[in-house]
């Protein structure tokens, strides 16, 4: 099921890059919303997160803990990959309650967290 309204700034989804080209991102993976498209309300722009660590941690590299349930406690903000996407590849996280039920939610990063999200950002853009 895909978004049908743009999510607040901050926001944790899932995001699906297929169809998109190597090197780019081709899987799915979490994101962080960091801007809504002021004049298009299907277009957000997001920053990937990832489990793996950078094999060499960059400015823009920026470690989270995680938002996903069974997860690693952490997870890596890739900073440097900014991608202006369609709601239609968005989507809450799946995960599933104590009794085996799936349910959906959408996580936000803490005020302190998004601030250092936006700097890497910043950063890894040269702005």
């Amino acid at each position: 099921m895909t978004l049908l309204y743009q999510p607040k700034e901050g926001s944790v989804l899932i995001c699906d890059f297929r169809g998109y080209e190597v090197p780019e991102i081709i899987k799915i993976r979490p994101v962080i919303v960091i801007r809504r498209h002021r004049t298009n309300k299907l277009l957000v722009t997001v920053v990937p997160l990832s489990t793996t660590a950078p094999q060499t941690v960059l400015a823009h590299h920026l470690q989270l803990e995680s938002h996903l349930q069974g997860a690693n406690p952490v997870c890596w903000a890739k900073c440097d990959i900014v991608a202006t996407v369609s709601l239609g590849r968005l989507d809450r996280i799946k995960s599933k309650d104590r009794h085996g039920k799936r349910t959906y939610k959408i996580s936000e990063l803490s005020s302190e967290q998004f601030l250092a999200v936006k700097a890497a950002v910043r950063g890894a853009l040269g702005l």
